[in-house]
C-alpha cells in the first residue's frame, strides 16, 4: 500500500475540520439564545405558585382525612371493647 492510501486526503480533513467550526459557531449561538430566553422569562413559572397552593391544599384534606381515621379506629376499639365485656358477662351468667 502506498503511503497516500493509508492517509486520508486533505480535502477530506479540511471538509472535517471546516463542519467542526460550524458545529461549533452552531453551538455557541445556541448557548447565547438560551441564555437570552432564560433571561427573558425572568422569575419562575407562574404555575408553580397554583401547584404549592394545591400541595398545602392536599396536606391539608391528608391531615383531616388521618384524623378522622384515627377517631374511627379508637371509637372501634371502644365499641370492641364493650361488645366483648358484654359477651364476658354473658357467659358468666
Amino acid at each position: 500500500m502506498s503511503r497516500e492510501q493509508t492517509k486520508p486526503s486533505e480535502s477530506v480533513v479540511q471538509q472535517l475540520l471546516a463542519e467542526r467550526r460550524e458545529l461549533m459557531v452552531a453551538f455557541e449561538r445556541l448557548k447565547l439564545e438560551l441564555s437570552e430566553v432564560r433571561s427573558a422569562v425572568g422569575g419562575p413559572d407562574p404555575r408553580v405558585r397554583d401547584l404549592t397552593a394545591e400541595v398545602e391544599r392536599l396536606k391539608y384534606q391528608l391531615a383531616q382525612a388521618r384524623a378522622e381515621a384515627r377517631l374511627l379506629r379508637d371509637e372501634r376499639d371502644e365499641l370492641r371493647k364493650g361488645v366483648e365485656h358484654a359477651l364476658d358477662q354473658i357467659a358468666k351468667q
